[in-house]
């Protein structure tokens, strides 16, 4: 990333816990309240030592990352036993484990695993390993039960959760205890590993969206022509995901050369999901119209400024705006990732190779023969695109 790029996010950007003097960054992040006690000061300032853009951003965003964790291990300390107050008694647990509690578990973990990850990431760890502490207790990892396990999914299906995000929450678990047994050497059963498991008859099918459903919604785009429907568009005719296309800088779009297109590359702020998904993208259509609808502004180096910081895309918050626009206008049970269903079932239907399709739309491919050779080039994938109308 050019030089001159980063400057500008970090002049342009409200990263409150970054900063320059005399030429060299600082770390500054305020200690949250509940945690304040542990600090001799209300504010942790460390001197990065560095006077590079890049570098202070990638510094900033590791050690706002590892107080984050730290914090929540302080916090998962000291939770209450929801109720407590009507326990008849509060006998003390003694135990022989010499084990790491689940909470050491979920520290060890992030140390080893949560480096350069998102918040999402960060935040999903926390959160299941909060909810397993909140119903079983917070025991050594060696003392949990299959019995425990199972009554954990028992919990969380009676909260209504579908069967699929318990599946994630067990494996999220799995994972947090299978490193802790693994670096500490014990010998032990992963109570979480072998839970059984209800059919999955409860997920939600994504449907793709009809055709002149798609063209209604182009059109609309562009009589609202602002920035939100600028996103749709672009999303309508070229089969990103949206975090793919929230998180995209302006400098990705590229416009002026013999095929317009978006070189998909990931960023600090938004990784890519496969190794598959960073690829070139022609703009046709809908979305070559929002791309240059894009490039019209100026003053942001970020194509969707107001979901991105220098550390992060905040494509939930995106979603939530787009669902709110799109949910009247379009079929029931169609998302905003429906577009994509949608841009493949087009490409389908004109005969367009399986291989081309996938790489069109950054799908991970099955065989081992795909992994081999450059794949196809932009002049291959913009003429399939234009195939379907676009």
């Amino acid at each position: 990333m050019c030089a001159w790029r980063v400057d500008q996010m970090v002049d342009h950007l409200n990263i409150s816990y970054l900063y320059k003097k005399r030429g060299v960054f600082y770390f500054s992040k305020r200690v949250p309240c509940d945690v304040r006690s542990y600090y001799k000061s209300d504010r942790i300032v460390i001197c990065l030592r560095t006077k590079s853009s890049v570098s202070a951003i990638r510094a900033s965003k590791s050690l706002y990352q590892k107080l984050d964790d730290y914090w929540t291990s302080i916090r998962l300390t000291k939770m209450q036993v929801p109720a407590e107050h009507m326990l008849l008694s509060k006998p003390p647990v003694y135990s022989n484990s010499n084990a790491p509690l689940l909470s050491e578990a979920l520290s060890t973990y992030l140390k080893l695993k949560g480096e350069g990850k998102d918040k999402i990431f960060i935040r999903a760890s926390n959160r299941n390993i909060k909810y397993v502490i909140e119903l079983l207790g917070n025991l050594p990892i060696d003392e949990y039960s299959s019995k425990d396990a199972s009554k954990f999914r028992d919990y969380l299906l009676d909260r209504g959760l579908l069967i699929s995000s318990v599946k994630r929450i067990f494996s999220s678990i799995r994972s947090i205890i299978n490193l802790s047994i693994s670096e500490e050497g014990i010998s032990c059963i992963n109570a979480f590993s072998k839970t059984y498991m209800p059919e999955n008859n409860n997920v939600e099918i994504r449907k793709p969206i009809p055709i002149k459903d798609i063209r209604h919604i182009q059109s609309l785009c562009r009589e609202y022509d602002d920035d939100l429907r600028w996103l749709i568009a672009l999303l309508s005719d070229s089969g990103m995901r949206l975090g793919e296309a929230v998180g995209l800088l302006k400098s990705d779009i590229n416009l002026d050369l013999d095929i317009p297109h978006i070189n998909l590359v990931p960023h600090l702020w938004r990784r890519l999901k496969t190794r598959g998904s960073q690829r070139c993208i022609p703009l046709v259509g809908a979305s070559l119209w929002a791309a240059q609808r894009v490039k019209t502004n100026p003053r942001y180096i970020f194509a969707f400024p107001r979901y991105n910081t220098t550390s992060t895309t905040n494509a939930n918050s995106a979603s939530a705006a787009i669902n709110k626009w799109r949910k009247p206008r379009e079929p029931d049970g169609c998302v905003i990732h429906s577009f994509r269903h949608s841009l493949r079932d087009r490409l389908r239907a004109v005969q367009c190779p399986s291989d081309m399709i996938d790489q069109i739309g950054g799908w991970s491919t099955a065989g081992v023969g795909q992994a081999y050779g450059e794949g196809y080039g932009l002049n291959g994938k913009w003429d399939w695109l234009q195939r379907i109308g676009c």
